[in-house]
């Protein structure tokens, strides 16, 4: 397998997007860039507006960081809440799309299995999750909103798992 030097990590929702994107250092992650995507509350602003907002937002991170490989966050449905798989559903759609265009393999993990590779817990909280990508990059503050910890601990999850297989 090549060596990455960059990778996406994408935290994908229709409200908020979080994303991260890690570069490789002397064989080390390194925090380049983190934030996120947020699309209108109003009720004004419709699906087809939400999915092209999240889109154009990944396609602008892609062009300025030209990550070799996307890492995104398993669509997760609760039998009490179809709907947000649904939503999310659509996100993940776009998100796939641009990475499509722009030729960038993308590689989906579950949110238990971020955790688990992160934290070593794989129920861990939003916060624990937090703390520890604080550490893992050397953050002065939390990464927040937890979104982008979640972005993070994606891409920080592809590495990992990449180093252990190259």
């Amino acid at each position: 397998m090549n060596q990455l030097r960059r990778i996406l990590g994408i935290d994908p929702g229709l409200g908020i997007t979080g994303y991260g994107v890690i570069e490789i250092a002397a064989n080390l992650p390194v925090l380049r860039e983190a934030g996120i995507i947020r699309t209108a509350d109003d009720d004004a602003n419709d699906m087809a507006e939400k999915v092209l907002s999240v889109y154009n937002g990944v396609v602008e991170v892609i062009a300025q960081f030209q990550p070799e490989a996307m890492a995104v966050e398993q669509l997760y449905a609760h039998y009490d809440h179809p709907r947000t798989a649904i939503l999310m559903g659509h996100a993940r759609g776009v998100i796939f799309l641009a990475a499509a265009q722009h030729k960038i393999p993308v590689v989906s993990y579950a949110a238990t299995q971020v955790k688990k590779l992160i934290t070593g817990n794989g129920r861990a909280s939003k916060e624990q999750v937090q703390r520890t990508i604080q550490h893992e990059l050397g953050m002065s503050a939390l990464p927040d909103p937890p979104d982008v910890a979640d972005a993070l601990a994606v891409a920080l999850c592809h590495y990992y798992t990449h180093r252990r297989i190259s």
